[in-house]
């Protein structure tokens, strides 16, 4: 049985940043807003997670000189409209959105203006932060600016199962031959455990990354590919999915959970080095050192790792950052991994690379808009071409701020344009479907495509790693398929279907393109 169905002007699926600067500058222009998000705690998110900071602009920047650093870290796969769209509007919104708005308290100078730093590939300081928790000061006030608005609502709990299409869903067997439209979703309520139609007359996918495919990650538990497997079911245009950035530095110690140790550690003077001490960056990036692009520096360490036999590199933050001043810049890293017994104010961090950013994702133009009618998309999810074949480092934060800014404007002129009213569709149909679902099938399905990718669609990719890896996905995906068409829904089932299918399309992107480029390496 389908519970209440929900009508709304738009539907937000992801409590972001992203999701969230939307969904407040809908509600901003009179219009209803569903927000929903698959966890108890709408903060939990990729965004909470990101450590660094955003780009803003520098004391001898301009907009030229940060088009350039986004080209040249993207590998020629850049798109130079995007770069000038993010660089032109993104520090006028962060200065409009996120500091007079929203109030996040950037950290400043005990004189005048904001304690800048530099990460991997910016030839200037140009990167606000909040010590080393940004994208938890900026979603702790998104998510109470969202809950403060009396037109947005805000659904937790609730997991997209699939896009509502006119050509899929209308009860009209005559719409089949009209334009594709998309007019919402079908919900899974975890309270209830039934699915609501969710109908929409825009519709926004800023559901994040899709780390969770990979035995190694950085992002959050819901970073499973679900806007970008919903919208290629639904028959939306996806693009550049072999491009997926491996951070370089994630803590890693056996039995511990991994998690992001920033970037800006290096740009504050850390060095990667060696168990023994011996930095080792200038052998393979003279010009940049510690500070190359994401994809040379992680290769890099993964090379080391194999002529020295060892499970991981060190990351020598002590021998030049003070003891004080490590603490005050970062805080909440300190204590993390204070807790797993390691001072880093004293030791060494152990690190290696982890599944970080899909710079490819769900196709959109540069006001959001997907392939397929009503369907917009942005952050992560999307792919704006911005990032090309290598994100720069910070970029991601502004592209949640600019694309979701100028999604929010455009779905409200589509909004206000839709005249005609809803289509029928019929409610979620489960009846039938008997069988509950077995925690352990899904651990173990899970952990298999984890498997796959890393050791098969990692860091270092082959022909024949890459063939095997399409193989297997796909009877894998075939079993899943059947096992998810007789079981009753779970987020974790829903999850699992998901996960499966991004997989595949990273696998066969990564098969499909024989030259090397960015953060896809192939060693043949």
């Amino acid at each position: 049985m389908s519970s209440t169905p929900l009508t709304t002007d738009a539907l937000v699926i992801g409590s972001g940043l992203t999701g969230g600067i939307a969904a407040l500058g809908l509600a901003q222009q009179g219009l209803e807003v569903a927000m929903i998000t698959r966890a108890e705690d709408p903060g939990e998110t990729n965004t909470s997670l990101a450590q660094g900071g955003i780009v803003y602009e520098g004391e001898d920047d301009s907009p030229a000189l940060l088009i350039a650093d986004i080209l040249r870290a993207g590998a020629g796969l850049s798109l130079p409209e995007a770069a000038e769209v993010l660089a032109a509007e993104g520090p006028p919104l962060i200065r409009r959105l996120l500091i007079e708005r929203l109030g996040v308290p950037f950290l400043k100078l005990p004189t005048d203006g904001y304690d800048l730093t530099v990460e991997g590939a910016h030839s200037v300081k140009r990167i606000l932060h909040v010590a080393d928790a940004t994208g938890r000061a900026i979603e702790e006030r998104i998510i109470a600016a969202a809950q403060a608005e009396p037109r947005i609502s805000l659904y937790t709990k609730h997991t997209a199962v699939d896009l509502i299409t006119s050509t899929h869903h209308a009860r009209d067997a005559l719409a089949v031959y009209g334009e594709p439209v998309c007019l919402g979703a079908y919900v899974f309520d975890h309270e209830t455990n039934q699915v609501r139609t969710c109908l929409a007359r825009a519709t926004l996918l800023a559901t994040g990354g899709l780390g969770q495919i990979y035995l190694h990650t950085t992002n959050s538990s819901g970073a499973r590919g679900d806007g970008i497997a919903m919208a290629r079911r639904a028959g939306a245009r996806v693009i550049n999915m072999e491009y997926v950035q491996f951070h370089p530095t994630a803590f890693y110690k056996r039995n511990a959970p991994r998690f992001l140790i920033t970037e800006a550690m290096r740009g504050e003077g850390a060095r990667l080095v060696t168990s023994g001490g011996e930095p080792f960056m200038q052998r393979f990036a003279p010009e940049w050192k510690d500070l190359a692009p994401r994809d040379l520096v992680a290769r890099s360490i993964q090379q080391v790792m194999l002529e020295t036999d060892n499970e991981c590199v060190y990351l020598d933050l002590r021998s030049y950052v003070p003891p004080g001043q490590i603490k005050s810049r970062f805080p909440n890293l300190y204590d993390q991994c204070l807790a797993h017994g390691v001072d880093i104010t004293q030791d060494l961090i152990p690190v290696v690379p982890a599944a970080h950013y899909s710079c490819g994702g769900i196709w959109v133009d540069a006001q959001g808009r997907s392939s397929l009618k009503g369907l917009y998309a942005a952050g992560e999810a999307s792919c704006t071409g911005l990032h090309g074949a290598n994100r720069l480092a910070s970029t991601s934060l502004l592209e949640c701020l600019v694309w979701g800014h100028r999604a929010a404007l455009d779905m409200a002129q589509y909004i206000n344009s839709f005249s005609r009213p809803f289509l029928e569709i019929p409610p979620w149909d489960d009846s039938g479907l008997d069988e509950r679902v077995d925690p352990a099938l899904i651990v173990q399905d899970m952990h298999t495509i984890q498997s796959i990718m890393w050791n098969y669609v990692g860091l270092m990719r082959t022909t024949n790693r890459l063939k095997r890896a399409v193989t297997d996905l796909r009877n894998l995906a075939l079993e899943i398929e059947e096992f998810y068409r007789r079981t009753k829904l779970s987020d974790s089932l829903i999850g699992l279907r998901n996960a499966a299918a991004v997989a595949q399309l990273v696998a066969n992107a990564a098969l499909r393109n024989r030259q090397s480029r960015g953060c896809h390496y192939r060693m043949d």
